[in-house]
């Protein structure tokens, strides 16, 4: 698997792509190192940029904590695709799927693209608001994959997407938190 030809069909071309994910076989390992470790790094490393080398007002975050949360920016990305995996494949029975965590960590894997990619614009404070339009369509990814890979019962994929969709708000709230936290009292807000 090409990382940036997958991306690239991932966002040009879901449907047909999610059908290719769908047939092939990942190994967890694998698809952490190849894709997610890879792409997780964009926003982790733009935030970072976008705090302690460009700035906001001509104010930037020392380097120490930008370290600080770079790390955990990434760490939390890597954290939160495992545990929406774990989520979606704990969940699959409710919703008249069969469990695979295979299957979960490759929608949990794939989804997040998007956002991961229009992560870069965290690089720029003044347009880090256009990284809302990736993670939107992150979850038009997930309205595609999930049903596609876990194949849930009649009528059951808008539950399932609702509830999946629910657990990953959950998810990024907590890890926002903690990012939040990583930034000086004096500078949270900038």
């Amino acid at each position: 698997m090409n990382l940036v030809e997958r991306a690239q069909r991932l966002l040009l071309t879901p449907r047909t792509e999610w059908e290719v994910i769908d047939t092939e076989p990942h190994a967890v390992q694998g698809l952490f190192t190849g894709y997610v470790m890879i792409l997780a790094a964009i926003p982790a490393v733009s935030n970072f940029i976008g705090y302690c080398v460009v700035g906001l007002g001509g104010v930037r975050l020392p380097m120490s904590y930008g370290v600080t949360l770079l790390v955990i920016t990434y760490a939390m990305g890597l954290a939160t695709v495992y545990l929406l995996a774990l989520a979606v494949d704990a969940l699959a029975p409710h919703f008249g799927a069969s469990r695979s965590f295979a299957q979960a960590m490759k929608v949990s894997a794939f989804a997040p693209t998007a956002a991961w990619i229009a992560g870069v614009f965290q690089a720029v404070p003044y347009v880090s608001i256009f990284s809302l339009v990736g993670a939107l369509y992150s979850v038009y990814l997930l309205y595609l994959g999930l049903p596609k890979l876990m194949k849930p019962g009649d009528g059951q994929a808008m539950g399932y997407l609702a509830v999946v969709t629910i657990a990953a708000l959950v998810l990024w709230v907590f890890a926002a938190g903690l990012q939040y936290l990583a930034i000086p009292p004096a500078l949270r807000g900038f």
